[in-house]
C-alpha cells in the first residue's frame, strides 16, 4: 500500500504500522498530516509547482539496517560501491550510514566509539532502541507545525541519522551518511537528530544524488542539532541532486553557552533547491559560521542562504555565501540576521559574492538583518560580478584555453569555501564543477 503513489492518513497509518512504531509516534504523523493538509507553501522565493498525488511516500529495500555490506540489497550496493562509500569508509571515516529510498540499508561504526558510548544509528533504530533519548529531542527545535514541508516530513520521516555524544568525547574522525533517491517520482523524508553534549567535538558529512528523469522527485529533509556548552560540530554537506528533484530542507542547531556551530554547505544540483542553515545562539559568547556555495546552471533555481538567531550576550556569527549563475541558472542568497534584545555585545559579519558567467542568468541577495539593541554590531557586504576579462586574457596568454581558464578562475573564486572541506570531499567538488560549465 505504501509504495502506491499519492498521501491520505490511511497511508500515513501504514508507513507507522510497518515500521512497528508506538502509538504516541502514529499519533503524532496523523496531526502533522492534518497541518500538511492546511498549510500553503510558502509565499517567499520561487515558485513550486509540485503534484503530491504524484510522489511515492515510502519504499522499502530491506526489512534491516546491515553492518555488512555483502547483506545490503544488490540494487543499492551497486549503486553505493559506484559512489566510492566503500573506499571512504575504509580510508577516513569513523562510521558511515547509507540510505537508499526511504530507509537506511547499511550502518557502520568504529569499535572504539561504541566503547565511548556514541551513538550513531539510523532515527528509526534510535527511536526503538534509545526511546526516552529520542523522544527529549525529536520535533523541540524543528516543530511539525511550522510549515508545509516540516509538517510533510513529520507525516511521512523516515530514516535519517540519530547522534549523540557525550560529554567530554571528541570524535577524530567524521562521521557520515549518504543519501540515494533511486525511483522515478519518490520522495525522500529523512530525519536527522544530532547532540553534541558539554565540551565534546563531532564532524558530521552528508552526500546527496539522485539520478534524472522526466518527472519529479521530492526531497524534504528536516535537521535539528543541539550544541552544548564549550562543544563543537561541523556539519558538512555537497548536494549534488539531479535536475528533477525538489530540495526542500530544513535545518536548524541551538547552541549552548561557549559553544560553536559551523555549517560547511554546498548546493550543486536539484531543479529547486530552498535552503537555510540556522544557527539559534541561546549560550553566552556561542558562535555560528555558515559557510556556502549555490551554484545553479539551465532549469536550475538556488535560493540558498543562512539563518543566524542571537539571544544571549557576546555572541558572534559569520556568513560567507558564494553563488555561481550560469547558462540561464538562478542562484540567490537568502538570509536572516537578528540580533535580538538580550543579545548585548554581539557581532554578525555577512559576506555574499556572485559571479554571473552570462547575461542570461540570474542572482539576488535578499537580506533580512535586524538589531534590537545599541551594543552590537552588524556588517553586510555584497558583491556582484561577470568573470575578470584581464584575468581570464592574462591566463590565455599563458596558453590555458578559455575553457580551464574559466574553471581556474572559478575554482578562485570558491577558494574560500574548498579549504573547509575535507580533501575527499574538495577532490569530489572539483570534479563536479569541472563537468557543469
Amino acid at each position: 500500500m505504501t509504495n502506491k503513489k499519492g498521501l491520505n492518513k490511511t497511508i500515513v497509518r501504514e508507513i507507522s504500522k510497518q515500521k512497528n512504531e508506538p502509538k504516541w509516534m502514529t499519533d503524532f504523523r496523523i496531526r502533522a498530516y492534518e497541518m500538511f493538509e492546511q498549510f500553503s507553501n510558502p509565499t517567499f522565493g520561487p515558485e513550486l509547482k509540485i503534484d503530491f498525488n504524484e510522489i511515492h511516500y515510502f519504499k522499502r529495500m530491506s526489512d534491516k539496517v546491515s553492518d555488512q555490506w555483502d547483506e545490503v540489497p544488490k540494487e543499492a550496493k551497486e549503486t553505493f560501491q559506484k559512489l566510492g562509500l566503500i573506499e571512504a569508509e575504509c580510508k577516513y571515516l569513523g562510521g558511515i550510514g547509507a540510505q537508499y529510498e526511504s530507509e537506511v540499508v547499511y550502518h557502520h561504526m568504529l569499535e572504539e566509539l561504541v566503547e565511548k558510548n556514541v551513538i550513531f544509528c539510523d532515527t528509526d533504530t534510535a527511536l526503538k532502541k534509545h526511546p526516552e533519548l529520542f523522544q527529549k529531542y525529536f520535533n523541540h527545535l524543528v516543530k511539525y507545525d511550522e510549515n508545509k514541508y516540516t509538517a510533510l516530513n513529520g507525516a511521512v520521516w523516515s530514516g535519517g541519522t540519530f547522534i549523540y555524544v557525550p560529554p567530554h568525547t571528541k570524535i577524530e574522525r567524521p562521521l557520515q551518511s549518504y543519501f540515494r533517491i533511486n525511483t522515478k517520482n519518490m520522495g525522500q523524508f529523512e530525519r536527522t537528530i544530532i547532540i553534541v553534549d558539554e565540551d565534546s567535538e563531532l564532524h558530521y558529512m552528508e552526500g546527496c544524488t539522485a539520478p534524472t528523469y522526466t518527472t519529479d522527485s521530492l526531497h524534504a529533509a528536516v535537521v535539528e542539532i543541539y550544541v552544548g556548552k564549550n562543544a563543537k560540530c561541523r556539519y558538512t554537506t555537497i548536494q549534488n541532486w539531479s535536475n528533477n528533484v525538489y530540495n526542500l530542507v530544513t535545518k536548524r542547531a541551538i547552541v549552548e553557552e561557549g559553544g560553536l556551530m559551523e555549517w560547511i554547505d554546498g548546493n550543486i544540483g536539484s531543479k529547486i533547491n530552498m535552503k537555510y542553515p540556522c544557527c539559534v545562539l541561546a549560550g553566552e559568547a556561542a558562535k555560528g559560521n555558515c559557510i556556502s556555495i549555490a551554484v545553479a546552471k539551465e532549469d536550475q533555481i538556488q535560493d540558498a542562504g543562512a539563518k543566524m538567531i542571537h539571544l544571549a550576550p557576546y555572541t558572534t556569527s559569520n556568513i560567507i555565501s558564494k553563488s555561481i549563475a550560469a547558462k540561464g541558472g538562478n542562484a540567490s542568497y537568502r538570509g536572516t540576521v537578528r540580533i535580538g534584545k538580550k543579545a548585548t555585545h554581539s557581532k554578525s559579519t555577512i559576506k555574499c559574492d556572485t559571479i554571473i558567467l552570462d547575461e542570461f542568468s540570474k542572482s539576488d541577495t535578499i537580506p533580512k538583518n535586524i538589531i534590537e539593541n545599541t551594543s552590537s554590531i552588524l556588517e553586510h557586504e555584497a558583491t556582484v560580478s561577470k568573470i575578470d576579462q584581464d584575468k581570464l586574457l592574462y591566463l590565455m596568454s599563458r596558453g590555458l584555453t578559455e575553457e580551464k581558464a574559466k574553471e581556474l578562475l572559478i575554482m578562485g573564486f570558491i577558494d574560500r569555501f574548498r579549504e573547509e572541506l575535507p580533501m575527499e570531499y574538495a577532490v569530489e567538488l572539483n570534479a563536479l564543477l569541472k563537468n557543469y560549465f
